[in-house]
């Protein structure tokens, strides 16, 4: 049965979809079966994998979540599913009508729990179950984090970041307490990094001192080729196969791999 990881953070800004994109198709690379879940109605990750949120509109999220919870003109996650660039990386898009759902859903006795019971049919096929969070605590990120088995929450290196980290926390305990005991911390990542930058050292130290060997050993580096591949709808292992991000996201995908019982060699950094 796939592990399902939610990329979460309330902050935007802090990399969280270039992550969701980029371990996915990492984790693709090295021979897992992954899909990856628009939960964003921004639908980043969606242009991100060069599909176009417009292209169908009646086959993306929001229409799987109403399918999951019996709502009139729901389907099946099976109806959404696109093949991506990638050999083994699926995606289920997103769309701006996803916003609908927190209205449509508010009443619904499913409404925490839709997305998991839409993920339930495609579970046992495939490795990694990828959730790309929306930037906000409502209630399609409580579905979000219903669904997941766990949290990878991406964490820019400044004292702002730091700050917004308690709401989010608190949001896990929530769910925790309430519709999924079962969720842990898988971990966070700290991306956007500069290590020239004295105050991302020192964020870092923070980070490491207080969550400790919850913090991921990779780190993702600022780079250029991260920020261009979006706007060429290509994860960044093929849109530059030897850049520091490629090299980033392939270890941080490793490491998953390894934090669930799978042995890897973490590659060294890219100079």
């Amino acid at each position: 049965m796939g592990k399902v990881i939610a990329i979460a953070n309330q902050k935007g800004g802090v990399g969280k979809t270039t992550t969701a994109i980029n371990l996915a198709a990492s984790l693709a690379v090295l021979e897992k079966k992954v899909l990856i879940i628009d939960a964003d109605p921004q639908a980043n990750t969606t242009s991100g994998l060069n599909f176009s949120p417009e292209s169908d509109q009646k086959r993306t999220l929001y229409e799987v979540m109403m399918g999951a919870a019996g709502i009139e003109g729901g389907i099946g996650i099976y109806d959404a599913l696109i093949q991506t660039e990638i050999a083994g990386l699926h995606m289920v898009p997103s769309h701006i009508n996803l916003v609908g759902a927190e209205i449509e859903l508010l009443e619904n006795e499913n409404r925490e729990s839709a997305l998991k019971a839409a993920l339930a049919p495609v579970k046992d096929d495939y490795d990694f179950i990828i959730i790309d969070c929306s930037p906000s605590l409502g209630l399609i990120t409580v579905n979000c984090l219903t669904a997941a088995d766990s949290v990878i929450i991406p964490v820019q290196p400044e004292f702002f970041a730091l700050e917004g980290l308690g709401k989010l926390l608190q949001t896990i305990r929530l769910v925790q307490n309430g519709v999924n005991p079962d969720l842990t911390i898988e971990g966070f990542v700290v991306t956007m990094f500069d290590g020239r930058t004295k105050v991302h050292n020192q964020v870092l130290a923070e980070l490491r001192e207080h969550f400790k060997e919850m913090v991921f050993n990779s780190i993702i580096q600022r780079n250029i080729r991260l920020s261009e591949a979006p706007s060429h709808g290509k994860p960044i292992i093929l849109y530059d196969v030897i850049c520091n991000g490629t090299t980033n996201y392939l270890n941080l995908a490793k490491e998953v791999l390894e934090r669930n019982g799978l042995t890897v060699e973490i590659a060294e950094e890219a100079e």
